[in-house]
């Protein structure tokens, strides 16, 4: 619903007023009945539209969650509502879920997602430095034995760990640019190998 234009609200506006006169005119003697025939459509209304909407958050989820694999060498993946794109990945053969970004160097793990993948991120020396929007972090270079997206599999793929808090892993370019070509068009984001 937050994508309701001006005219649209303008013409909701217009119908509501509408509805409301016509309750005042049609019964001037009976104005408690009007009232509560006039809460009574409000309800309907308001029902309405959050039905509508939790239909579009509903479909929309279902939608977002799924990739396509076109043949061996094309993933593709749709925008989640959020405006970013998701995906799992096969780490080690254990699934890490990563939100693609293209703004940063490295693919880079969570300590939760390290664990995940049989990495001891306890044991790693963190040396690395990376500039983040929230600032200076220190990180552990790692190599990953086995990563797979769709069928495609790559082998001694470089990652870091980051020492710092961090939500989500992140599928930076030193992966994706293993992709031959990245597009986003249409609301979908393209790896084609």
């Amino acid at each position: 619903m937050a994508n309701i234009d001006t005219g649209n609200l303008i013409y909701l506006i217009v119908l509501l007023a509408m509805v409301a006169g016509w309750f005042f005119l049609q019964s001037r003697d009976g104005l408690n009945k009007t009232m509560q025939y006039a809460a009574i459509w409000a309800m309907i209304f308001v029902g309405g539209a959050a039905a509508v909407g939790l239909w579009q958050d509903i479909s929309r989820d279902a939608r977002g969650s799924q990739i396509s694999v076109n043949g061996a060498d094309q993933i593709i993946v749709p925008r989640a509502r959020d405006g970013h794109y998701y995906l799992t990945v096969q780490i080690n053969e254990h699934p890490v879920r990563f939100v693609v970004d293209t703004g940063a160097t490295d693919m880079v793990l969570t300590q939760k997602d390290a664990r995940r993948a049989g990495i001891d991120p306890d044991g790693l020396a963190y040396l690395g430095r990376a500039n983040t929007a929230n600032g200076e972090v220190r990180t552990a270079f790692v190599r990953l034995d086995d990563v797979k997206l769709g069928r495609v599999t790559d082998r001694d793929v470089p990652a870091v760990v980051n020492q710092g808090q961090m939500e989500q892993s992140l599928l930076g370019m030193g992966y994706l640019q293993r992709w031959g070509r990245i597009e986003i068009t249409g609301g979908e984001l393209i790896l084609t190998r």
